[in-house]
């Protein structure tokens, strides 16, 4: 029988019992739901409404339902509606009237957010200190291979040639701002409901400061209404899952175009490729597909969130039993990616030879030309315009610019003297751009110092996050 029967004269069907449970989904907290129940109870205890033997008794029943689902022995009932009502259930039945005095001052509303609560700060631990892993070893590789010059793009054409390490810098600095955004949502997360009761708070003289202690929230949420029925929280996870999905997205469309026999510029590991079953040649790059196509779910997690909120009232609606499903799921997802992203970068072979050639083709010097003459007191559109004839006469005589004498040169302009030739290797073009924030080489090394600097900052962070959350309940 339901916790809540008493006002009914009969109980839902079975078919209705299904629909409405949440349990298949919430009995993965259940670690956050016994935490948040011994800190209820410490805290009646310490304000005199439990007896001392009451929170002993319920402490010590709580603690071996943990044991049991621990081990797989806990039998989940479907009658029970969700994890709160199965542990309260068994309590119950374990210890008698002390377990059913356990909800005196709160509400399911009020337990129900304290268990996401709990469970999405859980779940960010992971997404953040996986986000610094998988930045770390961008930084790793971008030390490993610096010098190789590449290609770098823009309309998918080849416009100027770059360091590989520069390329690859740039996805650490979205990674960052990924983590930014993780720390963020815990933030958000890290305020305790516990207490609010339906909605309106309770009577009882209870201690909301001592059990958002006790779960190790950084505070109670001020309002007893914004407590049951926030989820912002959750979205907040889902949007730093949902950008963190698309720059994965983006690397893995690089990966695979690289990886391709147009390009040779990368071979996948096999341990992250796989066969076809047809043609005995193929090294396909699915794990990067995968997580390219993963990544339209994880936005349909969060919009789904979104069109849930946007139109409930004040406080609980049972329409927030869908907050929890999408955003495990993200968050889960996410992680999977980040570390099959670390395993591709951190095992793939680097084709720096191939990528060099390429970086010399497609007159990739073109705006080097443009900026020589333009350094000898030429208006820079004037210099556009003759480098463009210059590539148009190329294209014609199907040659490169690298291939032009320094006589060709000076049919175009005068101000061409005989050193412009020296000027269009890949090697020189990238090394001429030490600009903060530029590819040369100089500008990438302080760049990777910079990186690896804030990798630092980001460790102690992690590692403080982590302290602060070690031995707590549900932690």
């Amino acid at each position: 029988m339901a916790l809540w029967s008493g006002r009914f004269e009969q109980s839902v069907s079975e078919f209705t019992q299904r629909f409405g449970a949440s349990l298949p989904v919430d009995k993965r907290m259940y670690k956050q739901d016994i935490a948040g129940s011994i800190a209820h109870a410490r805290m009646l205890g310490r304000q005199g409404i439990l007896s001392d033997t009451d929170v002993e008794h319920i402490e010590v029943g709580l603690l071996e339902i943990e044991h049991q689902i621990d081990q797989g022995k806990f039998k989940w009932n479907i009658n029970d509606e969700d994890i709160h009502m199965a542990v309260e259930s068994e309590l119950i039945e374990d210890i008698g009237a002390a377990g059913a005095r356990l909800h005196t001052g709160r509400s399911r509303n009020d337990q129900v957010a304290t268990d996401i609560r709990l469970y999405t700060k859980h779940l960010l631990m992971n997404l953040i200190s996986e986000n610094y892993s998988l930045r770390k070893v961008i930084v790793r590789a971008a030390r490993k291979n610096f010098g190789t010059i590449m290609p770098g793009y823009t309309h998918m054409q080849h416009a100027q040639p770059v360091l590989f390490s520069h390329h690859l810098l740039a996805y650490f600095w979205m990674f960052s701002r990924d983590y930014t955004r993780l720390m963020a949502a815990y933030q958000a997360a890290d305020a305790s409901p516990l207490g609010a009761a339906a909605l309106a708070g309770t009577t009882y003289p209870l201690d909301r400061f001592y059990t958002a202690e006790l779960l190790g929230f950084d505070h109670p949420v001020p309002n007893s209404m914004d407590a049951v029925s926030d989820r912002d929280y959750l979205i907040d996870l889902l949007y730093a899952c949902s950008m963190g999905m698309m720059h994965l997205s983006r690397l893995c469309e690089e990966i695979i175009t690289w990886s391709t026999t147009e390009f040779g510029f990368i071979t996948l590991s096999d341990a992250y490729s796989t066969g076809s079953s047809i043609m005995p040649q193929k090294k396909n790059p699915d794990f990067a597909e995968l997580t390219r196509g993963k990544t339209g779910r994880v936005y349909g997690d969060l919009m789904g969130l979104l069109v849930t909120m946007k139109s409930l009232p004040l406080a609980y609606n049972k329409d927030l039993q869908e907050c929890k499903e999408g955003a495990v799921d993200a968050a889960h997802t996410l992680r999977d990616a980040m570390i099959c992203m670390e395993g591709m970068i951190d095992s793939w072979e680097v084709h720096s030879h191939q990528m060099l050639a390429e970086a010399g083709l497609g007159f990739t010097a073109a705006t080097d030309v443009a900026d020589y003459l333009a350094k000898r007191g030429l208006p820079f559109r004037k210099a556009h315009e003759i480098v463009g004839r210059l590539v148009l006469y190329c294209e014609r005589h199907r040659v490169g610019l690298e291939d032009l004498t320094a006589e060709e040169f000076q049919k175009f302009s005068p101000l061409f003297g005989k050193d412009v030739v020296e000027d269009l290797n890949p090697e020189g073009i990238v090394r001429a751009r030490d600009t903060y924030g530029g590819t040369g080489h100089e500008a990438v090394r302080l760049q990777m110092h910079e990186a690896s600097k804030l990798l630092k900052h980001d460790r102690r962070q992690v590692k403080a996050l982590r302290d602060k959350s070690e031995g707590r309940p549900g932690a």
